[in-house]
């Protein structure tokens, strides 16, 4: 038995990829069996047997005195066990995974924060703009007025109007003579069924139908002229000139929130200055300087935008009322080359009956 021990012992030695022992079991099998020896109990007093793969026992210590040792056995103390000792590892792993959700709560906190702060800001901002509206139309705030913009405003708005009322009223002009056309059109298909049927008035019914034709095509002439006139104006209401008016608005917004951070600073300054005063005073003025400089950017933008539309509305007017001129004078005058060579000068082109009906190959 002793002689098969040394064999069996190195079968359960675990070996290392490049055939050394490994380190770590060997270290942590040392470690156990001292802390489960008795205090006083060396490895050099302890004798280790090996059994084969085939013994219910992979292992028995025996411990006592080593032989031709004269130190006598002190009395044993149990130690904490691997186990004992993995629990409490265990634990202090909860227990440091219990103080770690605190960080991450601060990292959820901060988006709310953001968001909480931003209302704050909108707040605060809404009303000292709603207290500076109040108190001009009271009477008892001052306003910062650019007179020489403001002019400018005031026509423009005031020629949106006018324009708006020509626009309502070329309309109103366009849709009546489409229904002066249809009438004359269908005037002059009666009257060329009459001459048909009514052989001693052919010729007079004749001539009726061919006038009332002639002046429903050249009303269909005239109201196209009139309808490129009315796209046109109506790109120059309700695109051009809004656009700058939305400029506009931007603007007067900027001067509101300017003139109520400038108010806030003035009271501020006229108050004490001491310790709890001077970081306000401070911080309200780098605010009114933010708002200056928006005021400023925006005042520039609405000199610049109005006056290229007044470059574009100059252009864009003198050629539709050119347009708009001599296509009326030339229908009423009767003058049917003159009315079709100012569409060709504008280059409009009229839309034949049915043009737009796709035809019976295109259906199919």
């Amino acid at each position: 038995m002793a002689q098969e021990s040394p064999k069996n012992s190195a079968a359960e030695i675990p070996v290392t990829s490049n055939g050394q022992l490994e380190d770590s079991h060997e270290h942590s099998f040392n470690r156990d069996l001292k802390r489960s020896l008795p205090v006083g109990l060396g490895l050099s007093e302890t004798k280790i047997t090996s059994h084969g793969f085939d013994s219910t026992k992979e292992g028995v210590v025996e411990a006592g005195p080593f032989p031709g040792s004269s130190a006598s056995p002190k009395s044993s103390v149990i130690s904490p066990s691997s186990a004992a000792a993995s629990r409490l590892a265990g634990q202090g792993g909860r227990a440091q995974q219990k103080s770690g959700p605190v960080v991450l709560a601060d990292e959820v906190k901060n988006p709310a924060m953001e968001k909480l702060e931003l209302v704050r800001k909108w707040s605060l901002n809404t009303y000292k703009c709603t207290r500076q509206i109040i108190s001009e139309k009271l009477g008892r705030g001052s306003r910062t007025v650019d007179l020489e913009l403001e002019a400018q405003i005031d026509i423009l708005r005031d020629n949106k109007k006018k324009y708006e009322n020509i626009l309502k009223l070329a309309q109103t002009l366009s849709t009546q003579l489409f229904q002066m056309v249809q009438t004359q059109r269908q005037l002059g298909d009666a009257f060329a069924d009459l001459s048909l049927k009514s052989l001693e008035l052919h010729e007079e019914f004749g001539y009726n139908a061919d006038t009332q034709k002639l002046l429903a095509k050249n009303g269909e002439t005239l109201l196209g002229a009139i309808n490129f006139f009315i796209a046109s104006v109506n790109t120059l209401v309700n695109k051009t000139i809004e656009d700058t008016l939305l400029t506009v608005k931007q603007y007067e917004s900027a001067r509101i929130e300017y003139d109520a951070y400038r108010t806030d600073l003035e009271e501020l300054n006229l108050g004490p200055r001491d310790a709890n005063t001077l970081p306000k005073i401070e911080q309200s003025q780098q605010l009114f300087q933010v708002h200056k400089e928006k005021y400023d950017k925006m005042r520039n933008d609405v000199s610049i935008k109005l006056k290229f539309l007044e470059e574009n509305k100059v252009k864009v007017l003198h050629n539709q009322l050119v347009l708009f001129h001599n296509a009326i004078a030339a229908y009423f005058a009767g003058n049917q080359k003159q009315l079709e060579q100012t569409l060709k000068q504008f280059h409009i082109k009229l839309k034949t009956p049915g043009a737009d009906a796709p035809s019976w190959l295109e259906e199919q």
